[in-house]
Order: C-alpha cells, then sequence, then structure tokens
C-alpha cells in the first residue's frame, strides 16, 4: 500500500486544545514498542493501553520492573497515556470480558476487581489520566432469572409476568452487585488521585448515559468516578446527537473514545465508514474544557492498525479545525483484507 499523502502546507489544522491517541487494541499484531514508536513518529499526543497478554501482561512476571521501563519509554517518546481494561480474554481463556463485576460468583467478581486494582496501581506508575472499565453484560443464572437491560415487556396471560417480576428483580441484584464490587476500586482510584472512568456500552448493564447517572447516584456522586464516553456509542444508541451528549456528559467526562459508526448497530468503523458528523463533536469537546485524551477506539482493526493508526489523526485534525469534511487527500483508502464478517454488530 502506498504512504498516506501529506496535507498541502496551506491546508494543514490550526492548533488545537484536544489531545489524540490511539488505542493499542487495535495495533494488537504490533510488540508494545513497536506500537508506541509508530504513534509517537505519527504525531499521536498519547496511548490507550489496553492490559492484556501481548501488551504489559498485568499478570506476568515482574510487573513492577515492566511498568517501570513503560513509564521511562513513554516519557522518552512525550506520549500520555490511558489505562483500558477491555481485553477480551484476559481473565478467562474461554468467555470474552468475564468474568465480569456482575458475576453471580464472589470469587469470580473478585478477580475482575483485582484485575482494576491492579489497573489503578499501574495508572499510578504510569502518570495515566484515567482508568476505564466497563460493568459487564447481564449475566443469566440457572434459573433464566436474569433478563437483557431494556428488554420490552409485553402484554399476556398473568404467569407470563411473573418472569419479567423475576427479572426486575435480577437486574436490581445486578446493579447492586456492580457499585459493591467498584467500591474498593474507587477507595483506591481516591487514594491514587485518578479517575476511575466507566464506559457505557451497548449490551451491557450499564449501557447509557442513563445508566452512567444511576450507578453515580447508587454510590453517593464520589469524586473519583468518571466517565468513559465512546462517540460511536453515542450514535449507535443514545437518543441524543454525539454532540449534545458531550455536552451533557462534561462534568463527569474522565476518558473519550472516538471511531464511526451506525445507528444502531454496534460496529467500531473507521472514520468516514459511518454516519457521524465530527467536526461539531470535537467541538462540543474542545468547548467542555476537556483536556483529556480522545483515543481512537478500532479493536476489530489490528490488521490494519498502522494504515488507520497513520490516516485517522489528519482526519480528526482536520475536523477539530474546520467544519467542513477533511480535503480529498486525507480520506481513507480500501484497506486490504477488510469487509464484512460473522462478527459485524457485536460487542468487541
Amino acid at each position: 500500500m502506498s504512504p498516506q499523502p501529506r496535507p498541502h502546507p496551506d491546508a494543514r489544522p490550526a492548533p488545537h486544545p484536544l489531545r489524540f491517541s490511539y488505542g493499542t487494541n487495535g495495533l494488537t499484531d504490533l510488540r508494545l514498542d513497536d506500537a508506541l514508536s509508530l504513534l509517537a513518529d505519527l504525531g499521536y499526543d498519547g496511548v490507550g493501553l489496553t492490559l492484556d497478554h501481548m501488551h504489559l501482561d498485568p499478570f506476568a512476571p515482574d510487573l513492577a520492573a515492566r511498568t517501570d521501563r513503560l513509564a521511562r519509554r513513554l516519557d522518552a517518546l512525550g506520549l500520555g497515556v490511558t489505562l483500558e481494561t477491555g481485553a477480551r480474554y484476559v481473565l478467562d481463556p474461554r468467555r470474552k470480558h468475564g468474568p465480569s463485576l456482575l458475576d453471580p460468583d464472589p470469587d469470580q467478581r473478585a478477580r475482575r476487581v483485582d484485575l482494576l486494582l491492579r489497573a489503578v496501581r499501574i495508572a499510578e506508575e504510569l502518570g495515566a489520566h484515567a482508568v476505564h472499565c466497563f460493568s459487564g453484560i447481564l449475566p443469566v443464572e440457572p434459573s433464566g432469572a436474569f433478563a437483557a437491560p431494556g428488554s420490552a415487556v409485553t402484554d399476556g396471560p398473568a404467569e407470563d409476568h411473573a418472569d419479567d417480576v423475576d427479572g426486575t428483580a435480577a437486574e436490581d441484584a445486578a446493579w447492586k452487585r456492580l457499585a459493591e464490587a467498584l467500591t474498593p476500586v474507587l477507595d483506591a482510584a481516591t487514594a491514587a488521585g485518578i479517575p476511575l472512568a466507566v464506559e457505557p456500552e451497548p449490551g451491557h448493564l450499564l449501557a447509557t448515559l442513563a445508566d452512567f447517572h444511576r450507578l453515580r447516584t447508587a454510590l453517593g456522586s464520589p469524586d473519583a468516578l468518571g466517565l468513559t464516553l465512546d462517540i460511536g456509542h453515542c450514535q449507535c444508541l443514545e437518543p441524543r446527537s454525539p454532540a449534545d451528549c458531550v455536552r451533557e456528559a462534561a462534568p463527569w467526562l474522565r476518558h473519550v473514545q472516538i471511531e464511526d459508526m451506525r445507528r444502531g448497530v454496534h460496529e467500531h468503523l473507521p472514520f468516514g465508514d459511518g454516519e457521524i458528523d465530527f467536526p461539531p463533536v470535537l467541538e462540543a469537546l474542545a468547548g467542555t474544557g476537556y483536556r483529556g485524551l480522545v483515543s481512537v477506539e478500532l479493536p476489530r482493526h489490528s490488521h490494519a492498525g498502522p494504515q488507520l493508526a497513520q490516516q485517522s489523526l489528519p482526519f480528526l485534525q482536520h475536523a477539530a479545525s474546520s467544519s467542513v469534511p477533511p480535503p480529498p487527500d486525507t480520506a481513507r483508502p480500501t484497506v486490504p483484507g477488510e469487509g464484512p464478517t460473522a462478527s459485524e454488530g457485536r460487542t468487541p
């Protein structure tokens, strides 16, 4: 593939307060040091570091020494960092994102809590600006009582409504588990001075901004609890526009993920392949005073990670500095190997 043309000097974006990063979950085919060097060379301000077996394994030996080396490397490259905890199989090789903070087994929930506590300690050593996490999906127990959040309640015989009542009770119990599981993590985050930024994730118990506020209220609005706002998720399922979501979320905004997406389909897309109008979103972000990292989130595109990292930054810079689309020479060419897959629309 030929190198991406550089913008003409007259088309270079004006300075902008937003700081852009790229998630390592979209660079899993690269060694971590190679990924960091690539992002620094391309001009990114930071990296969204997913703790995983290929990139700073949080359970491998010599974690303290490896973290120290990484801190020095990030400093040498001038890269900021956010700690991401969304690795698919870092805890269980057979269950994606399992166990979660909602697992019925307290010992399994404790494993997820331990990962988050490790992430807070690592974030403190790296000087990260936030630690990201999510709730997990509502589990189905042997009784089958747990129903999907937001599932429709239909009219029918009285006995049919018993399942609805059980589902509501089970969902309430899951919210209680979530709040209890996050309490020690928030205590650690408070002690470290690093926000814990919970992400509303389509299909999870905590899926929307309204759900975030439910958790925040249940926990008593602790200072350490913040929000990870994924711009694509706003396009996917929030009733308001992504720019309006940014303005609504501003007081709690501690981390931002960004990619393109279509309404009603949870599929992370390269910029230009979805429906989002990015200049108003980035204008809203800058207007809120947010100064954390805005991290490109393309976890299903690692096969083309270096090319997409190269193409994403100019797109965002032009979108941030102008209310018009980026010039043609920064448009994303077709990447070999892309196309529909059986995993489209599923939670990454």
